[in-house]
């Protein structure tokens, strides 16, 4: 049996803020509704990839906003990635090379944290 991670909740203070940010950069809008007062839920999947995030108001995450520092994004050319992300106005760190991979560094308007990953290449 697969087990498929699809929707990670990333911890926001203004859902419309975070919504025009992820947007920004790539992420497609894929849903955003307020089935009832107090609770809101939006989910935004980046592009090419089958896991979404989910922000929201109401929708019982116990992360503090700007708390999250642990998705990693593998990305076919961190230095594209890069050049997105800038011309976006996001304030992205370089491109530092390791053995296991080029990573690329960012964060959202509440300080979340996000790592995007070019792969070595593979004999």
């Amino acid at each position: 049996m697969d087990w498929k991670i699809e929707l990670i909740h990333v911890p926001v203070t203004d859902v419309d803020r975070a919504k025009e940010f992820y947007t920004s950069i790539g992420f497609h809008a894929d849903h955003d509704a307020t089935p009832y007062p107090g609770l809101r839920f939006v989910q935004l999947t980046p592009p090419g990839s089958a896991c979404s995030i989910a922000i929201g108001t109401g929708i019982g995450s116990t992360l503090a906003p700007g708390s999250l520092d642990a998705i990693q994004v593998v990305v076919g050319d961190a230095d594209a990635a890069l050049a997105q992300l800038r011309e976006a106005g996001v304030a992205a760190e370089g491109v530092d090379e390791l053995d296991w991979g080029r990573f690329v560094t960012f964060t959202d308007p509440d300080g979340n944290r996000w790592t995007l990953q070019q792969l070595p290449a593979r004999d």
